[in-house]
């Protein structure tokens, strides 16, 4: 087996040097096949045992010939026709899109030669080279991985038994050496011909994305169609990236029509606008296959190859030290809004950050950034968004976040700006409680070091579900802007100080006095600190240093939880 099959070298038919020529039989000449038969001139002179001469007249060089001739075949894939419409729509071949992830002549196929077994419906002579998928080790940045990739150039990638038999095999591959994988979807679903085997792969593969699962991270990358019960393979992986020319989508626009009467396009239904915003099921859109694949390597260089590791540490020689231009990114005004990302850019190394499902559920920004040299999980309320309000979206959105990151020992940032639950029929009836609970499960449940920062507002329980005092969290930092409360002072005034309200002179300026009142008494950060519910009230420009002394405090630590099989989230 050649080092780098994606990059093959056409290799001229060697020449063999004897001494002799034997005489009892000719030279073996090749089928259309690849195997070798002997000339009638031969079959004259073998006798008896002519079947057992034969055989051992095929030299070794001519058995090379072979298998190069054989592998060669499966490297074309579907031929250079359907390779140039690959092109043609913009996307690269399931090789290419290996060869461009991978480091340099480091990938490793595996089951290379495999193929189909199938007889029925003109299967028997059906060509299918590596079974439309091509499977593998390699590195990416230096560091092992497991990658498949769907080839739609054979057979439309269509799924079969061995398609999915060797799936299966390299993510358990994956798992039993502690690495990340990454799978190229590019198929046009099950193979019908193979009826329930097709259906039987697909089983193993889910199967293995479960055993996978918060063990070693899983990335798919839909690069082309992928629909029906192939969909629900990349849903069960930890991060999906999209391209514009992908397709994702469990019934398509035909058979909506036929059953419902609804009309739509496959664009609407299963584009990378619809799965990035809408469902949520994207996590990163990519303009190609080439945006996409910087994408996974830039996630991967976040990433540990498994549970059992830690992250990469990548020193810099940015300053813990930053200037003071944090102390003046709050507004004076409590209700006016700004960018919480441009917080988080300056509290992480050299302002680089990753932000994951940036299209989804935009009133929460979660994603992957270091702080010397450190990953670290950031889920932060966006104040720019439904003043950062905790709805439905957010809450899934930022418990699945925050799991990952536990299942993989990465120490979460959180930074709270939040005025409570999205109130409304349409959140309570869509289980805005249920939901909400997730959120305040993945903290609780969280065993990494959990840090808190309050910047502004912080009220009721989705102070809480941000990852209070009380929810675990190991260091609580404040800001002087942070009010933290039950409910807001104007809220909470027109509550406690009803009477007085009504019975005044001037009801708005009593109200506004009272409220005031409130403010100072309870809306503020030196309440908690007095109770002990923050740790600290800093200057803004002191939290990139406050952060980096306490990831480093919190390095070692190890936190017991009784014995279970696994908790209950409110699913």
């Amino acid at each position: 087996m050649s080092k780098n099959p994606t990059a093959p070298k056409t290799t001229a038919k060697p020449k063999t040097t004897a001494k002799a020529k034997p005489t009892a039989t000719a030279k073996p000449t090749a089928t259309a096949k690849g195997a070798t038969k002997p000339t009638s001139a031969a079959n004259g002179a073998i006798g008896a045992n002519g079947a057992k001469a034969a055989a051992a007249a095929v030299s070794m060089a001519d058995r090379i010939v072979e298998l190069r001739e054989r592998r060669e075949e499966v490297i074309a894939g579907g031929g250079q026709q359907r390779h140039d419409k690959q092109h043609a729509a913009g996307k690269l071949t399931a090789r290419e899109r290996i060869a461009e992830l991978v480091d340099p002549i480091s990938f490793e196929e595996s089951g290379m030669l495999a193929t189909h077994r199938t007889t029925l419906f003109g299967m028997d002579s059906a060509v299918m080279p590596a079974d439309g998928v091509v499977t593998g080790a390699a590195s990416v940045l230096g560091r092992p991985v497991h990658v498949a990739s769907q080839d739609f150039s054979v057979a439309g990638g269509s799924a079969g038994e061995m398609h999915s038999v060797k799936v299966a095999a390299v993510m358990r591959s994956a798992l039993d050496n502690g690495t990340p994988f990454v799978f190229f979807n590019d198929s046009g679903g099950a193979r019908v011909q193979e009826g329930i085997d097709s259906l039987s792969g697909y089983g193993k593969v889910f199967f293995q994305n479960v055993a996978l699962s918060g063990a070693v991270p899983q990335i798919s990358i839909i690069a082309g169609p992928c629909a029906g019960g192939a969909a629900y393979s990349p849903a069960l992986t930890d991060f999906i990236i999209q391209t514009s020319a992908s397709r994702m989508f469990i019934t398509g626009p035909d058979v909506i029509k036929q059953i419902t009467g609804e009309s739509v396009t496959a664009e609407e239904l299963g584009g990378p606008a619809a799965h990035a915003v809408r469902s949520g099921v994207t996590h990163f859109v990519a303009e190609d296959d080439h945006q996409a694949i910087l994408i996974a390597k830039k996630l991967l260089s976040f990433l540990p190859s498994n549970n059992t590791e830690e992250a990469p540490f990548i020193p810099g020689h940015d300053d813990v030290e930053r200037d003071e231009s944090l102390n003046q990114v709050i507004p004076d005004d409590p209700k006016k809004g700004y960018d919480v990302r441009d917080v988080i850019a300056k509290l992480v190394d050299v302002g680089d950050f990753l932000e994951v499902h940036a299209g989804f559920a935009p009133n929460l920004v979660v994603g992957f950034g270091r702080i010397t040299g450190r990953t670290v999980g950031f889920v932060a309320n966006q104040p720019i968004t439904l003043s950062g309000v905790l709805d439905i979206d957010a809450s899934d959105k930022g418990a699945r976040f925050v799991r990952f990151c536990n299942a993989f020992n990465i120490p979460l940032v959180t930074l709270v700006d939040v005025p409570g639950f999205l109130p409304g029929i349409t959140q309570e009836y869509g289980g805005i409680i249920r939901h909400g609970a997730k959120l305040l499960y993945a903290y609780s449940a969280t065993t990494v070091p959990k840090i808190t920062v309050v910047l502004r507002k912080a009220y009721g329980g989705a102070y809480l579900a941000m990852c209070g005092k009380d929810l675990g969290a190991d260091r609580v930092f404040a800001w002087p802007t942070a009010e933290i409360a039950v409910m807001g002072a104007q809220g909470a005034a027109g509550v406690v100080f009803r009477r007085e309200i009504a019975a005044a002179d001037d009801p708005v300026a009593k109200k506004a006095q009272l409220v005031q009142l409130y403010r100072d008494t309870f809306s503020t950060p030196y309440v908690s600190a007095a109770r002990g519910l923050v740790d600290d009230i800093i200057e803004p420009s002191d939290t990139r240093r406050k952060l980096a002394r306490a990831l480093e405090n919190l390095s070692a630590k190890r936190e017991p939880r009784p014995p279970k099989k696994h908790g209950l989230i409110p699913l």
